[in-house]
């Protein structure tokens, strides 16, 4: 394989492939300038070892592995410090929130109250004209019922 073209990209996401086609219209070398140039990008190049034969991906995995192995351990390092570090500012978040929350019901709670005293006459209004109407269908509704259960 000599050069890498955007045909070879079919698995890649849109933006990825935007960004190859940009920089190599008419393919990249398999070079490790342009391989690191890629990196800069912001390209993956991992899927480029899968495209190999067994044999070189039985090495790859044999030069990778000790690398992914190091670069996890230094990560979690860097995991566990950050979580150190942000765990004060956001229980300080949650705590304010958890007030910002209580307030926020007291005062819908109080909205909700005096919507529903304001409703209420009017919709005791409502029901007391709707219920003769109700009644009414009722009636004609049983009228045509029961002559066409008596059929079935």
């Amino acid at each position: 394989m000599k050069l890498i073209t955007n045909a070879m990209l079919k698995g890649a996401c849109k933006e990825q492939r935007a960004i190859f086609r940009k920089e190599w219209p008419d393919g990249a070398p398999v070079t490790v300038k342009a391989a690191l140039r890629a990196v800069e990008l912001g390209l993956n190049v991992s899927w480029l070892a899968r495209q190999l034969p067994a044999p070189l991906w039985a090495e790859y995995q044999r030069q990778a592995t000790p690398l992914l192995a190091e670069y996890q351990r230094q990560r979690a390092l860097l995991l566990a410090e950050y979580e150190r570090q942000t765990a004060p500012l956001l229980a300080e978040y949650q705590r304010q929130k958890a007030l910002l929350w209580a307030e926020y019901q007291r005062q819908t709670a109080l909205l909700l109250a005096e919507y529903e005293r304001q409703t209420a006459p009017l919709r005791a209004e409502y029901q007391r004209q709707t219920a003769p109407l109700l009644a009414e269908y009722q009636r004609q509704e049983t009228r045509i019922l029961v002559p066409l259960f008596r059929k079935a």
